[in-house]
């Protein structure tokens, strides 16, 4: 007769994974001064733009309800997916 391996305990991971999957409240045992969004660090670029392109800009912007910067940085990633596809 063989007998059953013993069950290792279970981990943080697993159980913090396992609430999460759960639909659980797991934001109380994340340290958010400490959280990381890899890839995603900011940047500051500086561009000067013609006063017309500003005006286009800020009237595409004002049609999409967002603000100039936002339209920019959207357009720019749509392009940079377009390029790389």
């Amino acid at each position: 007769m063989t007998t059953p391996e013993p069950k290792a305990p279970e981990s943080k991971a697993g159980a913090f994974d396992r609430a999460f999957e759960a639909g659980e409240d797991v934001s109380v045992h994340v340290d958010w001064a400490r959280a990381r969004r890899p890839n995603i660090e900011a940047r500051r670029v500086n561009v000067d733009f013609p006063a017309w392109v500003v005006d286009a800009l800020d009237r595409e912007a004002g049609l999409r309800g967002v603000p100039r910067q936002s339209l920019i940085k959207l357009w720019i990633v749509e392009r940079l997916k377009q390029e790389t596809a």
